[in-house]
């Protein structure tokens, strides 16, 4: 496998940092939320996972594009 092709696979999924402290400062920001409001904890937790998943593909779809590098161009 060449070097490129193995730099690129690992750049991809970096992604996967991110998307873990984006989720870590939103958790944070709900449970801070709730913590003031706890009448409002049903709409929080919907936001809150409504992000988180969303913030999770992002982690999945860089891990995908770092298959197919390995897969295809390796």
């Amino acid at each position: 496998m060449s070097t490129l092709v193995a730099i690129g696979a690992a750049i991809a999924v970096i992604t996967g940092v991110g998307a873990g402290v984006g989720i870590g400062i939103a958790t944070k920001g709900a449970v801070e939320a709730i913590a003031r409001q706890p009448e409002a904890e049903s709409k929080i937790s919907k936001s809150l996972l409504l992000g988180a998943a969303l913030a999770e593909a992002t982690a999945i779809y860089g891990f995908v594009i770092a298959l197919i590098i390995i897969l295809f161009l390796g």
